[in-house]
């Protein structure tokens, strides 16, 4: 968290948080990637066996997280867009005013920015987005995801362990330092 003795405005950023904003690059590059080999190289809805219980299965979404309103009518490409644009905005202004010394959270907002930023780039550049990993045990299946997808669980998953364990232990930190 900044400092709050140390106003300097909104557009104070730090220069060591471009190590998480390149975090996001990488975790775009990658998702970007396998996405484009998953097109160029898997038919649409034919699954390879990888594993026995992954198969690489190209697949089209065009709603939100595991197809969420994929048949909605088409107003939730824009709607989604816009969301993920105006997040993506706010996680560049949040992860570049990050204090030195915290890791999860950054790390958290990086992962979350690049998943959401690879899968905007599908919606504006395709109009859906690119799913081919396909996980399943035996007949129960789980929704085909992407790269992005993992990026933004793996964040949020980083982002509820630093709400609800690590901010109690900065607060308490910064109090006892108070004293």
């Amino acid at each position: 968290m900044p400092n709050p003795h140390n106003k300097k405005g909104l557009f104070q950023f730090y220069p060591h948080n471009l190590v998480w904003v390149g975090l996001s690059i990488v975790a775009i590059i990658i998702d970007q990637w396998t996405k484009w080999i998953a097109s160029t190289h898997l038919n649409y809805a034919d699954p390879v066996p990888v594993l026995p219980f992954l198969n690489w299965t190209l697949l089209h979404n065009y709603g939100a997280a595991f197809s969420f309103l994929s048949d909605a009518g088409g107003w939730q490409r824009y709607f989604f867009t816009s969301l993920a644009g105006l997040v993506s905005v706010i996680f560049v202004f949040w992860l570049m005013r990050m204090p030195k010394n915290m890791i999860v959270l950054p790390l958290a907002i990086a992962l979350i920015l690049g998943g959401a930023v690879g899968n905007l780039i599908d919606r504006v550049s395709l109009g859906y987005v690119v799913d081919f990993i396909h996980v399943y045990y035996n007949n129960s299946h789980f929704p085909a995801f992407n790269i992005a997808d993992s990026a933004i669980t793996l964040g949020t998953i980083l982002l509820l362990i630093d709400t609800f364990f690590l901010e109690k232990h900065r607060i308490q930190r910064a109090e006892a330092q108070n004293d």
